[in-house]
């Protein structure tokens, strides 16, 4: 089987036995019941193959669908003049760099359709032109697919100056399709961000967006069920090739790379970059991320003081999530956008949509690539540290674990600390959840919060933190109000851990237990 990996044009797709999963029958509905639609998906989700799809449709190629659901459900096959903008290619610095792209495309739409405004100084102008002259040189209406609309967009944030411009001139140039709405047929413009309505699309203000619809949630990825279909001899050998059963393997593939969930109640979505490798590789790897660092998100998180606790089961309205503001201060629409967090569950009661990292390979990349901006550890280092601080937590040498995290904060700047206290739980959270350790920070019961609880399967630590107070208080807090009281029959052994910080020293003091 030859699996695509990197290969984003559908004719290429097709003509070269590349293996493909059929989402024709969900591009024959989207243009059966609409003209304008938006798209949001993660990087690397099929949002290219996805519009080069609707290109090979829209240019009549019926040889490409042949034995795919299009095939039986188009009849006319008919040819439509098509304006494909690819925004993708530049790294979009300065302004120029877009006007530059922009007028490329023109350029080439004036020199086919033969219209005379190239000399226009105005891109917005030049482009409603083209549209007209396509229409009137093919007598069809025009069909308009832009890829990665945002890119420039994303490229700006963090600068504010060169976010107005770029706003200020996709703007008028996409607000184009509305004014020209006659001569149009069919338009489609994906990205990875949605940024919000009052800005980039206030003038194209006619779009539908799908991005959490229920009715095309799984027009990008792979679902199970198509995972399944179309890859379960690819599974074997994968299962093979592991030493595992072909079940033991799906377990892994989804725990992995499953989860990815695009509208409330719908069912999980496989990235499809990740599974595409895993099997071409048959081993299990951290593919998706690799391909990208969250540098800035981080960065923001950072600056609001959004802990790396708060991220899992993070409650957000429609609203938060279906923009980005241009000046972003808020990560969690961007890291939902962006795939770093995914819908869980939703609430229609009070309409709350409960967040989550999607998968393993989300959630294991994203938490180490958190470590060097909590802690003075880098990338390289983090493994060997982590893994001697999670041996001695498994293994209950509470004494070797809590002086190994005392030594690194011994070692950590004055500027990554705000606030002692959640700094501790922000590092512990990190070290536990990297290697597998079940933890959670501020464990609620009916008493109070527990700041850290840590589980593995032979222990349960219940750990409270006390700025400028004793470690015997931090203890006396856990017994005094039943902390270990939720896990009396777990058959795990409970030890409660009581430790004070100090600011002056901005590092633990002493601990004391008890089991």
């Amino acid at each position: 089987m030859k699996y695509p990996i990197g290969i984003q044009q559908f004719s290429e797709l097709r003509s070269g036995d590349w293996v493909y999963v059929d989402k024709t029958a969900l591009v024959y509905r989207l243009v059966d019941n609409g003209k304008y639609y938006f798209l949001s998906r993660p990087r690397r989700f099929g949002k290219s193959l996805l519009i080069s799809t609707l290109k090979a449709y829209f240019e009549g190629r019926k040889d490409l669908f042949q034995g795919l659901a299009m095939e039986q459900l188009e009849k006319e096959w008919n040819e439509y003049p098509i304006l494909h903008l690819d925004l993708n290619a530049e790294r979009y610095t300065c302004h120029a760099e877009l006007a530059n792209i922009l007028d490329t495309y023109l350029r080439q739409w004036e020199a086919e359709y033969g219209s005379q405004e190239g000399g226009n100084p105005s891109l917005s102008q030049r482009f409603h032109a083209v549209i007209r002259a396509a229409k009137q040189k093919t007598g069809r209406n025009v069909v308009v697919l832009v890829d990665e609309y945002d890119k420039p967009m994303l490229q700006a944030i963090g600068k504010d100056e060169l976010q107005d411009e770029f706003r200020a001139t996709l703007k008028s140039f996409y607000g184009v399709m509305k004014s020209a709405d006659a001569d149009i047929r069919f338009v489609m413009l994906t990205g990875v961000s949605k940024f919000s309505k009052v800005s980039v699309f206030s003038d194209l203000n006619n779009l539908m967006d799908i991005s959490m619809s229920p009715n095309y949630y799984d027009i990008c990825g792979i679902s199970e069920q198509e995972l399944r279909d179309v890859f379960d001899e690819s599974v074997g050998e994968l299962a093979k090739a592991n030493e595992q059963t072909k079940e033991e393997a799906y377990e892994m593939l989804k725990q992995r790379y499953d989860g990815y969930h695009f509208a409330p109640d719908s069912l999980g979505m496989y990235n499809p970059f990740s599974v595409l490798w895993t099997l071409n590789e048959r081993q299990y790897g951290s593919y998706w991320f690799s391909t990208g660092t969250p540098t800035y998100l981080v960065e923001l998180m950072k600056e609001v003081d959004m802990n790396p606790t708060e991220l899992s089961g993070y409650e957000a309205s429609a609203s938060e999530l279906d923009s980005v503001q241009i000046k972003v201060d808020n990560p969690i629409a961007v890291l939902y956008q962006s795939g770093y967090l995914t819908i869980k569950d939703y609430d229609r009661s009070v309409r709350l949509y409960t967040l989550d990292y999607p998968n393993e390979e989300v959630k294991e990349g994203f938490v180490s690539f958190l470590m060097p901006y909590y802690t003075p550890i880098s990338q390289n280092d983090s493994p060997s540290f982590v893994g001697k601080f999670v041996r001695e937590v498994r293994n209950g040498k509470v004494d070797a674990f809590m002086l190994r995290l005392k030594a690194l904060m011994a070692d950590t700047p004055y500027e990554l600390i705000r606030d002692l206290e959640v700094h501790y739980q922000n590092v512990m959270f990190i070290f536990t959840k990297l290697m597998g350790l079940y933890v959670q920070a501020e464990y609620r019961t009916s008493r109070g919060r527990i700041d850290l609880t840590i589980g593995t399967d032979k222990y349960v630590y219940i750990i409270e933190l006390k700025l400028d107070g004793s470690a015997e208080e931090a203890l006396a807090q856990i017994n005094e109000k039943d902390y270990a009281l939720p896990f009396a029959v777990d058959g795990r052994e409970v030890v409660k851990i009581g430790a004070n910080i100090t600011s002056e020293t901005r590092n633990l003091e002493r601990w004391v237990m008890e089991s």
